[in-house]
């Protein structure tokens, strides 16, 4: 299924449940993904829910955003999204970049969800070692200059050439592989610090996090957890960022219990 919505075209999966008081749970992949990262989580619950995937605007099947958007475009075309289908009260299950939009729904639209599942979530900006802070300032400085030099025209196709390099040699192998528009796109939610949110988040919340995570850090969870009001963080010991899917009974397992609860786990 597909709909447009501020500008951009989303894919999405939508299985709705024949009984109405059934709960809706949506999933919210994370950067570099598509839904199908919750292929197993959709075999395991879609006949106990009405169930909601998303590919997120520029990846899966969906457009590109129309112009680079931060996080709070994301989280409201999620929200527009949501009030098409007639959505109106959720349980969302949120993986990385996902936890991001899903932080963003939860304080900006705080009625609008029951219980929060974030696994390796994004949204506490890192603080960037000196020798970090050191080439971002090189590459800052050496791309100011290529962007002067590609002004004069006869020097535009070098300086296009030396771009490509200096991204290749100081840009994140995420950074290095989308065009133009995405990596701008990407700066704006990296640049992002949700921390100051965690506070609001109404819903209650369970953190699920791999002790070896290193795309976000397991003290990343224990900050969220110690932020947010109502939530408690589960570690699987010797996992990575996606702990969820390298356990993914486990996952699953906890995920109905605290969605569903014991008659339906």
């Amino acid at each position: 299924m597909e709909t447009t919505l501020q500008g951009c075209r989303i894919h999405y999966v939508l299985h709705r449940n024949e009984k109405a008081d059934a709960p809706v749970v949506v999933l919210l992949h994370g950067w570099g993904c598509d839904g199908s990262v919750f292929s197993f989580l959709e075999r395991e619950i879609v006949e106990q829910c009405t169930l909601l995937i998303i590919d997120f605007p520029g990846h899966g099947k969906s457009d590109e955003p129309p112009e680079p958007w931060g996080v709070p475009e994301y989280a409201q075309q999620m929200l527009s999204l949501l009030d098409e289908l007639q959505l109106d009260r959720v349980y969302v299950v949120a993986h990385s970049f996902g936890g991001r939009v899903a932080l963003e729904l939860a304080t900006k639209k705080p009625e609008l969800i029951e219980k929060l599942v974030i696994t390796g979530g994004a949204g506490i900006k890192k603080q960037p070692s000196p020798e970090q802070m050191k080439r971002q300032a090189a590459f800052k400085r050496m791309n100011k200059i290529l962007n002067a030099v590609k002004k004069v025209p006869f020097l535009a196709g070098l300086a296009d050439q030396l771009q490509t390099k200096l991204r290749q040699r100081y840009g994140s192998a995420d950074y290095i592989r989308l065009n133009e528009n995405m990596r701008k796109t990407f700066v704006k939610v990296i640049s992002y610090d949700q921390l100051e949110l965690l506070s609001q988040v109404k819903a209650s919340t369970l953190l699920i996090w791999g002790s070896n995570d290193t795309e976000t850090p397991l003290w990343m969870g224990q900050q969220m957890e110690k932020e947010i009001p109502d939530a408690g963080l589960i570690v699987f010991d010797g996992r990575g960022h996606f702990a969820f899917a390298e356990e993914w009974q486990r996952f699953t397992i906890i995920l109905k219990q605290f969605f569903f609860g014991g008659q339906n786990a």
